[in-house]
């Protein structure tokens, strides 16, 4: 008998524990423009297909101001605002604003990047004409590593992953991990590519969700007084 209670709790516990699939689409334009060795400017646009492959039903319009302390470390703040549809229909948007450090190391020509963000988010319903806020954190190791070069310049086919955590303010705390692996190209001084693919874990009490996106993405970079110094490649956020 207690075998088999055993075994009814731990099937139940798989039922509870399993985990929705959705396979999506994920693409992205960003432009970045160096004004100095110290100040540095942002804008993203990104568009992803959540519910189905083919329909897009949720956007990003972001960007934000960074400065360079040195080389290795920068402080970014900014804002953006961020919509979701179901049905066709706007059924959330989201105001949020942030501020974020990056520590970069450079290992022979592996770039390794760490990101702390601490994020404030404004939600509104149209649906329901309620509203919400809350906060979240978030932490991202990345990696970029040239293939046919010293370093990130024209002509450079380059190869980068990524791991990051969400964490926020009720349980679960641990509300999204995110894994990226991906190749990009270095087209020219201005402009690049990349390619990859975006495992995402979702966490919540009703159950879990499993999200693969295909990412895509257009990067311009505009260097006003041209250092000629090694890209940064920004990559899914």
């Amino acid at each position: 008998m207690n075998r088999v209670l055993i075994l009814l709790f731990f099937i139940s516990t798989l039922m509870k524990a399993q985990t929705e699939d959705r396979f999506s689409n994920y693409v992205m334009m960003s432009f970045s423009y160096k004004h100095d060795k110290q100040w540095s400017a942002y804008l993203e646009l990104q568009a992803r297909s959540i519910e189905k492959f083919s329909t897009p039903d949720y956007y990003e319009l972001k960007g934000g101001i960074g400065y360079n302390l040195n080389k290795n470390n920068q402080a970014f703040v900014g804002i953006g605002k961020y919509g979701t549809y179901k049905n066709d229909k706007m059924s959330q948007e989201e105001f949020r604003i942030w501020a974020q450090y990056t520590y970069s190391q450079q290992w022979n020509k592996l770039k390794i990047d760490h990101r702390v963000r601490a994020e404030k988010r404004f939600y509104y319903y149209p649906q329901t004409d309620k509203t919400d806020q809350g906060e979240r954190f978030r932490y991202r190791i990345s990696g970029t590593y040239p293939l046919n070069k010293e370093k990130i310049e024209p002509g450079t086919l380059f190869a980068n992953v990524f791991e990051e955590i969400f964490v926020g303010e009720y349980e679960p705390f641990l509300k999204r991990s995110r894994t990226f692996a991906g190749l990009g190209y270095q087209i020219n001084p201005y402009m690049g590519t990349n390619l990859g693919y975006i495992f995402q874990k979702e966490f919540s009490n009703s159950g879990n969700k499993n999200i693969h996106f295909i990412y895509l993405s257009l990067n311009f970079s505009f260097d006003r007084l041209k250092y000629n110094e090694s890209h940064t490649i920004p990559v899914a956020d």
